[in-house]
């Protein structure tokens, strides 16, 4: 007996499980035994790969789980968890048997009170701040008088009745209204999309550019506000060209967007204060401002006229600032005689010392030199003519050599396009012929077809089925009573008509009908 040989085990009272049915009954415990809970750890490690999904931890000081929620559950929570933040997660435990791991499915996602909210928004606004997001030197001046107000709100609520009502009031201006959800998990999304989609239109397109944007929504809880502490709103607003006004709440509330804006609103009756100024106090103020200037411009006039009155008296006469001027002519007048005659005759002795240097054979000198340099002026004349008439040549010989193939393909052109003409003229010449063959065709049997309809829906085809039309006088009668008052009857059938004389007539009404009613026949 060989000692090696393989010995069955004693059988025992313990079942045998497949790792499969084993990793079932203890999913099948697990999610009976915790079927809903909630969960309170904070936040660890986060991903969200390109299915949407969402992964993260729950974790405490000695323990973590991993938790996930589906795309569908994400899209309806209201707040996302982030790594580090403090929850309490509602959903279900199930296991994950290809990895023998049990997990929690996470429906809903709650921060672990006010304090771990706040603690996040703080974190995000802090993160934001240190970007530049919230620096008082990149805020937008607000437009005194803007032309077009884009407001972002929901159109349903009380805001936007309350802001319409306020600038009607205030100074009527044009609005654009870009509705968007102001609460859930569509809100954030929707209110950076108007922001840039109000930026987004071109000046002097078919709707007109927002001079100033509002972003308002009434009060709430921090929850509800949630979506305007979003990091994509947040950024939305601060990159705005357009100038924007936040509303978000009451006064007491306060929100990222509040800070990225260039003006923040204590409510959204007092953005749309804060956006145009009060129409009566300007037309009150441009009259007062009026009245003054021309007060202004009266005084003014009087003072220069009262000036120049008393200037006028301070001025000596005519005669007294002419005097001395006179004085001075009458005197330089006698001294000019003198003056002439000395001056002549300087100039008549420098002539004549000018004219004894002067010899004949200098004026030669002089001329032969002026004409040597006149004829080798004249000799570069003639070269720079030569030179310029030989490039004139030259270009038009250039522009001549052009000229022929491109008047060749002129002739080409004009007769392709000819011959295209008498084409497209043959062809609408034969198109013209035809048609009123065409035309008198479709009408015959259109003619045809109403004709054939109109003898089928005649009562002539309902003759030849059995039924005889039956005429009194003349007159088609329908009663036994009209037919016994006619003193003449015909009765029609389809090949023709019988005509009933007195004695048949006679005998049709004195004899009874079979069952009480009288015949004709």
């Amino acid at each position: 007996m060989d000692l090696f040989e393989d010995t069955p085990a004693p059988p025992g009272n313990q079942p045998e499980y497949t790792v499969s049915e084993l990793s079932g009954a203890v999913k099948r415990v697990i999610e009976g035994e915790f079927g809903l809970v909630r969960v309170r750890g904070e936040v660890g490690r986060v991903s969200r790969p390109a299915s949407g999904h969402l992964y993260f931890d729950l974790k405490d000081d000695r323990s973590v789980i991993a938790a996930i929620s589906w795309k569908g559950q994400l899209a309806r929570m209201q707040i996302r968890p982030e790594e580090g933040m403090e929850v309490v997660a509602t959903g279900r435990m199930t296991t994950f048997p290809g990895q023998s791991k049990y997990q929690l499915i996470v429906d809903d996602v709650a921060p672990a009170g006010a304090g771990a909210l706040m603690a996040m928004l703080e974190k995000r606004r802090a993160a934001l701040a240190a970007e530049g997001l919230f620096d008082p030197a990149c805020k937008q001046v607000i437009p005194y008088l803007p032309s077009v107000i884009g407001v972002v709100t929901s159109p349903s609520g009380a805001v936007i009745r309350d802001i319409l009502h306020r600038l009607r009031d205030r100074f009527p201006r044009h609005v654009l209204i870009w509705p968007v959800a102001v609460q859930g998990q569509a809100c954030a999304p929707e209110v950076a999309a108007a922001i840039r989609g109000f930026n987004a239109i071109a000046p002097g397109g078919p709707i007109p550019r927002p001079d100033v944007i509002i972003v308002a929504r009434g009060g709430g809880s921090l929850e509800d506000l949630w979506g305007f502490n979003e990091e994509i709103v947040v950024r939305a607003a601060a990159a705005s060209d357009i100038p924007l006004i936040s509303a978000v709440g009451h006064e007491t509330d306060t929100t990222l967007i509040d800070h990225a804006s260039d003006l923040r609103a204590p409510t959204p009756t007092a953005a749309a204060e804060l956006a145009v100024p009060v129409r009566l106090d300007l037309l009150a103020s441009v009259e007062t401002h009026g009245a003054r200037a021309m007060r202004a411009l009266v005084q003014s006039l009087g003072r220069r006229d009262q000036r120049m009155r008393d200037l006028a008296r301070a001025l000596p006469r005519l005669e007294t600032l002419l005097a001395g001027p006179r004085q001075r002519l009458d005197g330089a007048v006698q001294r000019l005689g003198a003056a002439l005659g000395l001056a002549v005759a300087k100039r008549r002795g420098a002539y004549e010392r000018s004219a004894g240097l002067i010899r004949p054979e200098t004026l030669r000198r002089l001329v032969e030199r002026r004409g040597d340099a006149l004829a080798g002026r004249w000799g570069q004349a003639v070269q720079a003519l030569a030179r310029r008439q030989d490039r004139r040549h030259a270009d038009l010989d250039k522009w001549a050599s052009r000229l022929g193939p491109a008047l060749s393909r002129m002739i080409a052109d004009a007769a392709r396009r000819g011959a295209e003409g008498r084409a497209r003229l043959q062809g609408l010449a034969a198109r013209l012929d035809h048609a009123p063959g065409q035309r008198l065709a479709d009408l015959a049997r259109r003619l045809e077809a109403i004709d054939r309809t109109r003898t089928t829906l005649g009562y002539h085809e309902t003759l030849r089925r059995g039924y005889a039309v039956m005429r009194g006088d003349g007159v088609v009668v329908t009663t036994r009573a009209a037919a016994e008052q006619a003193a003449s009857l015909e009765v029609e059938f389809h090949d023709g008509r019988l005509a009933l004389g007195a004695p048949a007539l006679r005998r049709a009404r004195d004899k009874p009908p079979p069952g009480g009613q009288g015949s004709l026949f």
